[in-house]
C-alpha cells in the first residue's frame, strides 16, 4: 500500500529495469535488481545567466534544462534477470547500454526513465567479501512522473 503521510524506510522505493534494452511499456519486460543495497539521486540543471543594464548589476537566472543520474549499488546476483541485466551491460556503448528505468515511490508516484546505464562497479574487492555491482542511470530526454492518486 502507498505511504501517502509521515516519514518511510528508504527500501520502500522500488527499482524496475526493462532487461530487454526497451522503453518500459510492456510491464513482462521489468524486472527488479536483486541485493542492490543503496542509492542516491543527482539532479542537475541548466542555468543561463546574463546581467541586463535595468539590474545594476545584479545577476538575472534561468532553469533551462535538467538531468537526472541515479547511482544504484549493491551485490553481484547471477541468475536474478534484473542483476544479470545489468551486469551484461558493462562492456556495452552506445545503444545497446540504453534503456527504461521505472522508480516506483513509497507515495505511489512513479518516475519512468529512458536513459544510460554505465556499469562502475563489476567485481572485485577482498577475498571473503561478496562480489559488488554498481551502476549509474543517467537520463536521456525528459521522464514520464505519475502523481500518486488519492
Amino acid at each position: 500500500m502507498a505511504n501517502t503521510t509521515g516519514v518511510y524506510p528508504v527500501y520502500e522505493n522500488q527499482f524496475k529495469i526493462d532487461k530487454t534494452g526497451g522503453d518500459g511499456s510492456t510491464e513482462g519486460n521489468l524486472v527488479t535488481i536483486a541485493d542492490m543495497e543503496s542509492f542516491s539521486v543527482s539532479i542537475d540543471g541548466n542555468i543561463e545567466e546574463w546581467k541586463p543594464f535595468d539590474q545594476q548589476g545584479w545577476t538575472r537566472r534561468l532553469l533551462t534544462g535538467k538531468s537526472i543520474t541515479i547511482s544504484i549499488s549493491g551485490k553481484r546476483n547471477v541468475g536474478d534477470a534484473g542483476n544479470d541485466y545489468i551486469e551484461s551491460l558493462a562492456l556495452k556503448t552506445g545503444a545497446a547500454a540504453t534503456t527504461t528505468l521505472v522508480w516506483n515511490f513509497p507515495s505511489g508516484a512513479k518516475l519512468v526513465i529512458k536513459g544510460v546505464v554505465s556499469v562502475t562497479e563489476w567485481g572485485g574487492g577482498d577475498s571473503t567479501a561478496v562480489a559488488p555491482l554498481a551502476f549509474d542511470f543517467a537520463s536521456d530526454g525528459k521522464p514520464e512522473f505519475t502523481e500518486a492518486t488519492a
